[in-house]
């Protein structure tokens, strides 16, 4: 794992920039913005996706595979994620040369300079709210350049170079990236310790997040509701603190929380006025997030009646709770939760809307140190939410493997054995799912790793049960 350089000098000028890790979906979103601007690109994967065939469709030039060769002569800089390993080939020639080696957080430092940054950060929430607000500025007219960690569903893509001063940006919490901007509007959905593998301590990582809000130029909005994140507003100096949530003290408030035609409908309260309002994703967490993200556009300057009837176009964003394909009444989702708080709010959300039918999740750990720490918290979450659980191995990311840690840890913590099954087999895993699922169900397959590939294998799974009319219980 790569921490990023906060001493790294940010060049005035980039001519040729190289991405390692380009087919990533914040990655490749900075690499189209870096195109846009008349930049060369290049980049390298470990596999080719969506992504990188894309970038080379726009332009870009994309190896399949890491390898010193495809650091072309001409590449000044580099872009490097914390996920990369320090003896990448690419990024140990990168050094011998004394490129420029930039962290994706400074690239997109590069991007937004002289703009009015929109930073949004905390644990859960980031890339929802940071699309609501996106999207939200176009359906209002405005013109904004912003760049996510997922494709907006309503727009089909990640990124967009706005002509307006308004940059939106996803801000990652998790290697400190997120002091790197001049922020001016500092959005927090929640505080969360997941990240002591970088801070050390959770005072340090508090802290962080102290700084991050103070150094915002014009606003701080955050959660008024999460413990951590009220513990956080304490600490602050700054003159602008905007609250939201459902509690009474809230600046801007969520109630009357409801599902309605497949999502969710609230009233939000703001300036002593109550407007109602609906989203087409469910759940209680993105009435959350839909708070955050209105308080951004009242800061922007736009009426509450404005502001909420703008979020009604947002579809929500990829891997967030997003519909795969349906066979014989069995609808099939992805979602990227990865954490015991993500995979509680992603079940929660699937139970409002899943009515009579059962939900069956499909659990893929990430990492072994959060699989090892937090197993049986996992498995509690998921004994409770959901009606059967298959647990996949650990897709271990950046971590090399630690003896005796497999996701047998998260399916041994369940109370009720009869629940959940640990099937490290993707084939295996998807036929326990096809014997399993009823019409009616929900499949919701869960993780920030690769776990969406299996999908295909689900619904072939389901297609094959249905044409032989075997595999159901």
């Amino acid at each position: 794992m790569i921490s990023p350089d906060a001493n790294a000098q940010i060049p005035e000028e980039i001519r040729h920039a190289h991405f390692i890790g380009i087919g990533g979906s914040g990655m490749s979103g900075i690499a189209r913005m870096f195109l846009q601007r008349g930049v060369t690109v290049s980049g390298s994967d470990r596999s080719a996706n969506d992504y990188t065939e894309k970038l080379a469709q726009a332009g870009a030039t994309v190896s399949i595979g890491h390898d010193a060769a495809n650091l072309d002569e001409s590449v000044d800089t580099v872009v490097v994620t914390s996920a990369l390993w320090p003896d990448n080939p690419e990024l140990v020639l990168a050094r011998e040369r004394g490129l420029n080696i930039l962290h994706r957080s400074q690239a997109l430092v590069w991007l937004t300079r002289a703009a009015r940054v929109v930073a949004v950060a905390g644990a859960h929430g980031k890339t929802t709210s940071t699309g609501m607000i996106a999207s939200a500025l176009l359906e209002l007219g405005a013109d904004p350049s912003f760049v996510n960690g997922g494709v907006i569903s309503s727009l089909g893509t990640n990124e967009h170079p706005g002509a307006d001063r308004e940059f939106i940006v996803e801000a990652d919490e998790s290697d400190g990236s997120f002091l790197f901007y001049d922020t001016s509007i500092a959005l927090i959905t929640n505080v969360d310790n997941d990240h002591l593998d970088h801070y050390g301590t959770e005072e340090a990582f508090e802290a962080a997040f102290v700084q991050f809000a103070n150094r915002a130029n014009e606003a701080v909005i955050v959660s008024g509701d999460d413990r951590l994140a009220v513990e956080i507003t304490s600490m602050l100096d700054h003159p602008h603190v905007v609250r939201f949530g459902e509690g009474e003290g809230n600046d801007v408030r969520v109630t009357n929380i409801t599902t309605a035609d497949g999502g969710v409908a609230f009233d939000l309260t703001a300036n002593e006025m109550i407007v109602p309002a609906q989203l087409s994703v469910p759940g209680r967490h993105n009435a959350l997030n839909a708070a955050g993200a209105v308080a951004v556009l009242l800061h922007l300057g736009f009426t509450l009646e404005a502001a909420v009837a703008s979020l009604r176009a947002f579809g929500g964003t990829k891997r967030r709770f997003d519909l795969q394909g349906e066979v014989d009444g069995v609808r099939v989702y992805d979602d990227y939760a990865h954490h015991p708080a993500e995979v509680e709010a992603a079940l929660s959300a699937a139970r409002t809307v899943v009515g009579e039918g059962r939900i069956i999740a499909v659990h893929q750990p990430h990492l072994f140190s959060r699989t090892q720490a937090m197993s049986d918290v996992f498995a509690e979450v998921y004994e409770r939410l959901a009606d059967h659980t298959i647990v996949l191995d650990v897709d271990g990311a950046r971590e090399d493997p630690v003896p005796g840690v497999t996701g047998a840890l998260v399916s041994e913590a369940f109370t009720d054995a009869s629940l959940v099954e640990y099937q490290p087999d993707w084939g295996d895993a998807a036929q326990a799912v096809a014997r399993v699922a009823e019409p009616g169900d929900y499949v919701i397959t869960l993780g920030c790793g690769n776990v969406y590939r299996i999908v295909p294998q689900l619904l072939d799974a389901l297609r094959e049960r249905d044409a032989d009319g075997s595999g159901r219980d």
